[in-house]
């Protein structure tokens, strides 16, 4: 696959985030083709380089997060820095940037400036709280949109304090809507006179756009959703089983249909035909007891037969997969959700695979993330600086 076949080829993005809502968004966009020039400080760059577990020094969730992607040092509080930051969005598509709202504004990079160097521009801006309002100049992390757009609330058991998930899922999701609001925002470009326009992503309102029907139910009946476990609230059966040997299996058949071959494939028949379960209503009104059959059915056997037996009847199951099951898992393995990539060193790596699947212009990973500034000269000669000037320009702490 050539580049000009990739979907978002042609595109330059220039990205000035950092750690993970905004440079997930970039990632995606340089995984399907786009030129995305990361912004990095000269005194360390990101710090994703330096988070969770250090490869010879280096972040192995830094080489995923930053694939496909240009590193170019640029000093932000250096007058040289800030004029090679311009000269760069006057040829971008789209910025994005994560700072805290206002920052971008003192050193002469808010909306305001990059639009009148650039009015076809797009800028994607994620920040705790949003652009406006009077939380706007608050700093908000991932935890913080997820707390405040509800999902914590509601994540864990009833008699517990709330939990948050294992990954930072209000960041992700903040990067998605990011990316979907770019993309709709170049369209608009596109039909309506090449005009660009601020894409403004909090991170607490992507959480809260995922809530499902919190908002109607308690506006409606004075609802308030609370933790429920491994349950879907309203919706039965759908649960994590605990197996007899202490593996664990999420079912979900709450499908009419489903429920009944569950309960045929358990050899509860009375249940299979009982009317009174024979539709959601009925089987979530008598929830426990519903519930107690599974539970003991699937305790009396291993993570094994249940599995065969739930894939016999055709009823949807999983185990609970850990990093070690996705290794050797089929489906994984077929789909190619496995890369194989190559760390500095040469040391084989597996990364994750590129989501979504596109038939005929799919993603791919051209390389790993980069050394700090790997591409800061080739970058700035693209912008007619000479040798002699960056040698200048690193000397005077600009770069």
């Amino acid at each position: 696959m050539t580049e000009a076949t990739k979907p978002l080829s042609g595109l330059k993005v220039i990205e000035l985030g950092t750690l993970i809502a905004g440079p997930f968004a970039a990632r995606i966009m340089a995984e399907f083709g786009a030129e995305v020039i990361k912004i990095e400080s000269p005194d360390g760059g990101d710090p994703l380089r330096k988070w969770r577990k250090l490869y010879q020094g280096t972040s192995l969730w830094w080489f995923v997060q930053a694939r496909n992607k240009k590193s170019v040092t640029v000093n932000l509080k250096h007058p040289d820095g800030i004029a090679i930051v311009r000269k760069l969005v006057a040829e971008a598509d789209i910025v994005i940037e994560n700072f805290r709202p206002g920052v971008l504004d003192k050193l002469g990079l808010g909306w305001d400036a990059l639009s009148a160097i650039n009015p076809g521009l797009v800028m994607l801006r994620l920040s705790g709280f949003g652009q406006t309002g009077p939380m706007a100049q608050q700093p908000g992390f991932g935890a913080i949109g997820e707390s405040m757009g509800g999902l914590r609330y509601v994540t864990g058991f009833a008699d517990r304090p709330p939990v948050k998930t294992g990954i930072s899922i209000g960041d992700s999701i903040a990067a998605l809507w990011g990316v979907i609001g770019a993309l709709m925002a170049l369209r608009h470009r596109e039909l309506n006179g090449g005009k660009g326009q601020v894409v403004d992503v909090a991170l607490y309102e992507a959480v809260f756009a995922m809530m499902e029907s919190l908002v109607p139910e308690f506006d409606v009946f004075g609802f308030v959703r609370e933790r429920t476990g491994n349950i879907m609230p309203g919706i039965t059966p759908s649960n994590t089983h605990t197996t007899a040997d202490s593996k664990h299996v999420a079912i979900g058949a709450n499908g009419d249909a489903i429920f009944r071959r569950l309960m045929q494939a358990i050899d509860r028949d009375d249940l299979a035909d009982d009317p009174g379960l024979a539709d959601n209503a009925g089987r979530d009104a008598r929830r426990d007891e519903v519930y107690a059959v599974i539970d003991a059915w699937v305790g009396a056997h291993s993570e094994a037969e249940v599995l065969a037996t739930l894939a016999t009847a055709d009823v949807p199951a999983s185990r609970i997969f850990s990093a070690a099951d996705m290794f050797t898992d089929p489906q994984f393995l077929a789909r190619a959700m496995l890369e194989s990539a190559k760390l500095p060193d040469g040391r084989d790596c597996r990364m994750p695979g590129i989501v979504p699947k596109l038939s005929d212009t799919p993603g791919r990973t051209e390389w790993i993330g980069p050394a700090l500034g790997a591409h800061t000269d080739a970058v700035l000669a693209t912008l007619g600086y000479g040798p002699s000037e960056i040698a200048a320009l690193r000397a005077g702490g600009a770069i």
